[in-house]
């Protein structure tokens, strides 16, 4: 105890700045528990250049112009709270609140999805709970091909991400879409190795755990995980899709808002 003490007094000798740089190496849990220590511990983890740290390097060309008046720890947790929409608004990035690193998301817009602009068969429409202008909706097809290309340059490197398919059903979708599982892979872009599960995307159809049941994300929408890849160093693409075409049920009633990725827990 005592040894902790004395060294917790050196510590505090140390001028305010040199103690911000102290805690800029650490996380950003540890940088808001470290504030409870002393005042002293406050001001030096509340600094710009602790949060300066934990933001993305390339956050300025992110933001937009009306948030350079925040500090960079206010910066950084609106980031955390409030997804901003890049990529000509068929993207969008936010930040992981325990780790600092990016979530993304590609909009439905930004999805190769098949026959996505044929009127008989997808409509786009605006929903006042989407982050995104419009989504998708299916009115029917009897093929389901949909895939998210995500450069790994606009994700966080050496990190193990997850994808997850984003949607809903309508109230006038097609019992095919609660009996007919669909293929869900993950991969990288021209790589043999990838692993394929297969799901019912109705959460009431299926309440086991093996294949994996959609979960409720309190938002309006659901999300079924897909897979999961790690970041290279090197840029490369990651194929997201969901597929189902051995099956001639017509579907309809799905609702696409995007694939978002997000770091493994």
């Amino acid at each position: 105890m005592k040894e902790a003490e004395a060294e917790m007094s050196i510590i505090s000798m140390l001028p305010a700045e040199c103690i911000s740089h102290i805690v800029s190496c650490t996380t950003p849990r540890d940088a808001c528990r470290s504030s409870l220590v002393s005042s002293l511990f406050r001001i030096s983890a509340d600094s710009d250049i602790v949060w300066e740290r934990f933001l993305p390097q390339d956050y300025k060309e992110i933001i937009s112009t009306s948030l350079n008046s925040l500090s960079k720890k206010d910066l950084y947790f609106h980031l955390c709270n409030h997804p901003i929409i890049i990529g000509n608004g068929n993207m969008s990035m936010a930040l992981e609140k325990q780790s600092g690193k990016k979530c993304y998301m590609v909009g439905a817009r930004g999805l190769s999805i098949i026959w996505g602009d044929t009127p008989r068969y997808w409509q786009w429409i605006s929903l006042p709970e989407s982050r995104f202008s419009q989504v998708a909706e299916l009115i029917y097809v009897w093929w389901l091909d949909i895939k998210g290309y995500i450069e790994t340059k606009n994700l966080s490197p050496r990190t193990t991400y997850a994808a997850y398919f984003v949607y809903q059903l309508s109230s006038q979708h097609n019992p095919g879409n609660e009996a007919t599982p669909v293929t869900l892979r993950v991969a990288y872009e021209h790589s043999a190795v990838a692993v394929e599960h297969s799901v019912i995307l109705d959460p009431v159809t299926y309440e086991g755990t093996a294949p994996p049941h959609a979960r409720y994300r309190g938002d309006g929408w659901f999300e079924i995980e897909m897979g999961e890849f790690v970041t290279e160093e090197d840029n490369a693409t990651v194929v997201c899709s969901l597929m189902e075409t051995s099956n001639y049920i017509c579907k309809s009633g799905l609702i696409v808002v995007g694939i978002e990725l997000r770091p493994k827990e």
